[in-house]
């Protein structure tokens, strides 16, 4: 009886020594939280984890492992997951997590390491024909004097559109498409006779506005209806002071909230940029015609650039159906020391357009712009059909 009473006692002992632990951790806990919340939210913004850090992170990890985590609850997710991939990899996961270095990518450790590698620290969304690290979009940013430097220049030709489309639907009076110029001087070599350097392919009368110009004409031939905007962002630097590659888009966005505000039928925002790649990787040819090839960019370090890559998707894919070859595809630029916005949250319609290099001529330009318009107008009146229904 009395072995009983003693076992007893000391079961009543230890629950009360359990009890009594697991409130103290409990109450613990809950005064480390508050004081953990507390230190965070009292810390300088510029040492808080944002949302662009745990954007980061999680962009280190493979999709299929994110089906995997599903499938551990949800059995159905099983059939998503693609035959070729095998199920998730904890400790691959974990160490790509920890130390921001992708395995199955060099780059991400290199880029850190070597001075001027994170030239490649980029993002290919789709890959066109012969896309690769080693030939996306260079984007020249000379001082301010270069940009505005006086050059001689030849006038090219106009040339009359060779495409004559049977124009059944149209915008009336609604200008729905706003095409502007960030780098409104961007020139083109074979148009400035005293230079052969892509450095100095600026002017500021034969350049990039041109096409934007003919591209407008081209949408308007297809029943859209175009906006084209063209004040010299070159000018606004000067007068505030400002930095050609720093405060362009800073510049251009004040442009662009202003023709918004004062037109609210515009729905589709294109900001065309000339490339400064050669002319082996920015030119196409195409049933014995010569295109100026197109690049779209996606800026990366925009909330909401999902909706943006949706567009470019649409317009690479029916491109490529129609013009084989002709989009370079879709690139993402963010991280740091870089715009990664690009105006691109002014509308989830918006789009930077990259139209050929500084070798390209205003012949193969326009060949793209109505290639581009014949495309764009499918996919305008596509839209308009699902969103009447």
């Amino acid at each position: 009886m009395k072995r009983n009473r003693n076992r007893r006692k000391r079961i009543i002992l230890l629950s009360k020594n359990k009890l009594f632990a697991t409130i103290s951790i409990f109450i613990t806990s809950f005064f480390a939280i508050f004081i953990l919340v507390g230190v965070i939210t009292s810390l300088n913004p510029d040492y808080r984890v944002s949302s662009n850090t745990v954007k980061k992170w999680t962009t280190n990890v493979d999709e299929v492992h994110y089906l995997s985590l599903f499938m551990l609850e949800n059995r159905v997710f099983k059939e998503a997951l693609p035959e070729d991939k095998p199920p998730i990899d904890v400790w691959k996961v974990a160490f790509e997590l920890g130390t921001n270095i992708r395995v199955h990518d060099v780059r991400s450790l290199l880029g850190r390491e070597l001075p001027g590698f994170e030239m490649y620290d980029r993002q290919i969304l789709i890959a066109g024909e012969g896309t690769d690290y080693t030939n996306l979009t260079v984007e020249s940013t000379p001082p301010l004097d270069t940009v505005l430097e006086e050059r001689e220049a030849t006038i090219p030709e106009e040339k009359d559109p060779t495409l004559e489309p049977e124009i059944e639907e149209s915008t009336g009076d609604k200008k729905v498409v706003f095409i502007y110029n960030t780098h409104n001087r961007e020139s083109f070599l074979p148009y400035l006779p005293k230079t052969d350097n892509p450095n100095d392919a600026f002017h500021q009368e034969v350049n990039i506005t041109k096409v934007s110009e003919r591209l407008a004409q081209d949408l308007e031939r297809n029943g859209i209806g175009s906006q084209v905007d063209n004040t010299d962002i070159g000018s606004i630097l000067v007068e505030n002071d400002w930095d050609y590659s720093s405060h362009s888009y800073r510049a251009s966005k004040d442009v662009v909230e202003a023709a918004m505000a004062d037109n609210q039928d515009i729905n589709y925002v294109f900001d065309l940029h000339r490339d400064s790649m050669r002319k082996d990787i920015t030119t196409k040819e195409i049933n014995g015609k010569s295109y100026a090839k197109l690049m779209f960019v996606i800026g990366g370090n925009n909330p909401n650039y999902e909706k943006n890559y949706q567009l470019a998707a649409k317009l690479h894919e029916k491109i490529e159906e129609k013009y084989p070859g002709l989009s370079r595809g879709v690139e993402m630029y963010d991280g740091p020391g870089r715009n990664g916005i690009y105006n691109q949250d002014v509308s989830d319609n918006a789009l930077t357009v990259e139209f050929g290099g500084v070798d390209n001529t205003m012949e193969e330009l326009f060949n793209t712009s109505e290639a581009f318009a014949e495309i764009f107008s499918e996919l305008y009146w596509d839209a308009e059909k699902v969103d009447a229904e």
